[in-house]
């Protein structure tokens, strides 16, 4: 009896010795080991990751559209604790995954290096190859991923995430994704001692880009830039009173979704981060500044010839044609080139200057966006030279942005007060001040009504609407002068006299250098009547 008692007090102290033993190799021994793996599984479902904030359309009625959220997505990872042999297992991987051995066996052997992601979109074929391999502490796991629904469609709004070259972080990288970076991220949860910290969420960004103006805007410009064989283009849409813009898209666009099958060139925005030379739309900025000034009137006039010449250099008229006696508007009416010429003078150089500063064509329209640069205007800084001033009064010789001289012109439709332009719904409308006068204001909307009611090509039944065409000649950046391509530009705004929307189309280089009338004019009134139908506006001209 009491030896068997003894051999169960001796069975007993061995299991418990083993269990001892089992558990002091687990926790101090190999835990590092264990602590690894379960930090680098959590790591790969994403425990520790907060979700991104997805970015949301907003239509008439306030209903959300996604234009990006987020989505499970198979990866690749690795937990370099496990990896028995970091040497062969960085051999055998990196030329599956293109990468340089040494540099990822030193992945692998940072210090407290717990979780390392090596592919976050894998292919099924990479999927399949990895599973074959069974190499112990790479894993194929699922993590949220930045999807965005819309595709194509206002890429160089969006923008995307990806990850840097120093690390697997995926943040914002252009676009609204960079600019709203901090609100759109969150924080990420950590361990710190013996307390899990949860990750906190990022918050949503609704735009106030409207999907319907936004789809249908994109479809004119795509199908504009078919027909005309041109190398790319950009399409707006504003509230000329509030600065909301109701849709932006340019071409040629990119898939964010798959953004790394893009040249870096794809990945700048027309709209904020080029500038161009707009044309004749600036006939317009030059008469609401001579009538602001009180140097001319509408029904002012002078003595066309057909060509003006200062500093040994002709300006002729786009026709070619000497036009006689006529007044401000009929030079607005028929884009008379020497009749901008003329009301720039009487304004004075030093005074025009001023004005087109205040129209805000040498500064930023602080728009949420990222990498906006400033018009140029350098050509008339310091300068008294005649013809610099001359080709500035159409348009030619200075540069702004698509953005800057859509606010300029939403300025005008505004009765003369500056909007700042905005595309977070959250943000208030953001008076920018009186630039010129409501009574010159409402005279340069009687005159580029009048311009539509002539040419017929932009007009729309029973509303009246206000516009101007822009053929600019492209300069040479090499030689100097201008090249024989051409941008095309449309401005223009409906009802004239209360207006829900301004409409901006850009062609950039269509074939064969056709004028702004035959291209973008079209299109223009193809999509303001669409905005118009799309908002129920009453007619006002009945």
């Amino acid at each position: 009896m009491a030896a068997r008692f003894s051999f169960l007090i001796i069975c007993f102290f061995a299991f418990y010795s083993a269990l001892v033993w089992n558990l002091y190799n687990i926790q101090i021994e190999k835990g590092n080991y264990y602590v690894g793996r379960a930090l680098a599984q959590n790591e790969a479902r994403g425990f520790f990751d907060p979700k991104r904030g997805r970015i949301l359309f907003t239509d008439k009625n306030k209903n959300f559209s996604p234009a990006a959220i987020n989505r499970e997505k198979l990866s690749i990872f690795a937990a370099p604790k496990e990896i028995e042999d970091v040497s062969e297992a960085a051999h055998i991987l990196a030329p599956i995954f293109g990468l340089e051995p040494t540099r990822l066996e030193a992945r692998f052997l940072r210090e407290n290096s717990l979780y390392e992601l090596l592919d976050g979109r894998p292919s099924e074929e990479l999927v399949k190859e990895i599973k074959e391999l069974n190499l112990r502490g790479i894993y194929i796991g699922t993590r949220l991923s930045r999807y965005y629904p819309l595709g194509e469609l206002g890429a160089h709004l969006l923008g995307f995430i990806a990850p840097t070259a120093e690390d697997d972080n995926f943040a914002g990288r252009y676009g609204l994704e960079t600019y709203y970076e901090e609100r759109l991220a969150g924080k990420s949860g950590e361990i710190t001692g013996e307390r899990l910290l949860s990750p906190v969420h990022g918050d949503d960004l609704v735009l106030t880009i409207d999907p319907a103006i936004q789809e249908r805007a994109s479809a004119i410009l795509e199908k504009l830039i078919k027909d005309y064989r041109a190398e790319g283009g950009t399409v707006m849409v504003q509230n000329p009173s509030t600065g909301a813009i109701l849709a932006m898209h340019s071409e040629p666009s990119f898939d964010p979704n798959e953004y790394y099958k893009f040249s870096f060139g794809h990945f700048t925005n027309p709209v904020v981060e080029a500038v161009y030379e707009p044309g004749s739309i600036f006939k317009v900025i030059t008469m609401a500044i001579g009538l602001d000034a009180g140097k001319i009137t509408p029904d002012t006039t002078y003595f066309d010839g057909g060509s003006v010449t200062y500093n040994t250099h002709t300006i002729r008229n786009w026709d070619l044609k000497a036009h006689g006696t006529i007044t401000m508007t009929q030079v607005l009416e028929n884009s008379v080139n020497t009749g901008a010429v003329f009301a720039e003078r009487q304004v004075g150089h030093e005074n025009f200057l001023s004005y087109l500063k205040k129209f805000g064509f040498d500064s930023k329209t602080e728009v949420d966006l990222p990498g906006e640069v400033a018009g140029n205007l350098k050509n008339l800084d310091g300068s008294s030279r005649d013809i610099n001033f001359a080709n500035a009064s159409f348009g030619q010789g200075v540069a702004v942005t698509s953005l800057n001289l859509l606010r300029a012109i939403s300025t005008i439709a505004n009765g003369g007060v500056m909007a700042r332009p905005y595309l977070n719904a959250e943000l208030q409308p953001k008076n920018e001040g009186r630039i010129i006068s409501e009574g010159a204001a409402k005279q340069t909307v009687d005159m580029m009504v009048s311009a539509v009611d002539k040419a017929r090509v932009a007009a729309i039944p029973y509303y009246s609407v206000a516009g101007k065409t822009g053929t600019a000649q492209v300069p040479d950046l090499k030689r100097g002068g201008y090249t024989k391509d051409v941008i095309n530009t449309y401005i223009g705004f409906a009802p004239a006299y209360n207006p829900q929307a301004v409409v901006f189309i850009r062609l950039d280089k269509p074939y064969g250098a056709p004028l702004a009338g035959l291209t973008v004019v079209p299109s223009f009134r193809e999509l303001m009547e669409f905005v118009l139908n799309y908002y129920n506006v009453s007619p006002d001209r009945l």
